[in-house]
Order: structure tokens, then sequence, then C-alpha cells
């Protein structure tokens, strides 16, 4: 609840009483809002808060991601090598025929083998 009014209050301040307030079903929010004395206003519904939770979705991708490091250092130093390394072998393989995609994966193999023999 403390933490839920402390984020009512600063976004209420910084952009003004709104007419409706889309939440989670989550108690502490309409605890919140009814000492705020704007319980009337919250809205809770299947599909309301659909627009925030995907503003999330990078955040959860990226979390997911770091949950197999035990290091912020180790992640960063894998996902640097990976983005170069990943366009090289993730070519879309509905978009080529069979045999231009072994070709073409052939190559990034070679030019892989070179890079890590050098």
């Amino acid at each position: 609840k403390k933490a839920a009014l402390k984020f009512l209050r600063k976004s209420m301040k910084r952009y003004g009483r709104p007419d409706s307030i889309v939440t989670d079903r989550l108690r502490s929010y309409g605890a919140a809002l009814k000492e705020i004395g704007a319980a009337d206003r919250q809205e809770t519904g299947r599909w309301l808060n659909n627009r925030a939770e995907n503003s999330h979705l990078p955040f959860r991708r990226r979390e997911r991601a770091m949950l197999r490091f035990r290091r912020m250092r180790s992640l960063q130093k894998f996902a640097s090598v990976h983005a170069s390394v990943s366009n090289h072998f993730n070519s879309e393989r509905s978009s080529y025929s069979r045999a231009n995609f072994k070709k073409n994966r052939a190559a990034a193999l070679a030019e892989w083998r070179g890079l890590c023999a050098a």
C-alpha cells in the first residue's frame, strides 16, 4: 500500500488527476486509491491492463535472459559477442531455397572458423 500510494501521488502530481485509473486487481492499489479518495475512478478488468503489461515486455525479456547468468559482467560479455555472431548464423530459412541456405550457412561457418583460428 505504501509503495502504491507513493507511486500514485507522484504520478498525480506530475500528470494531474486522471478521469480513470486502470490497474490490475492488486489490493494495494485499491487501498491506496481509497486513501487518496479516488476509489471510484479505479478500473480493473481482464483486458484493460494490457497496454501497461505489454510495455513491460522488453524488461521481462531482459530479465529472463539475465536469469541464466550469475554476474552482470558475464551477461554483458556474452551479449556483446552474441549480437555479432547471431546475425551471421541466423538467416531466415523461409526466404531462401534450401541450396542457398546451405551455401550461406557453409560460408558463415567457414568465416567463423577463420576468425577462431586467427
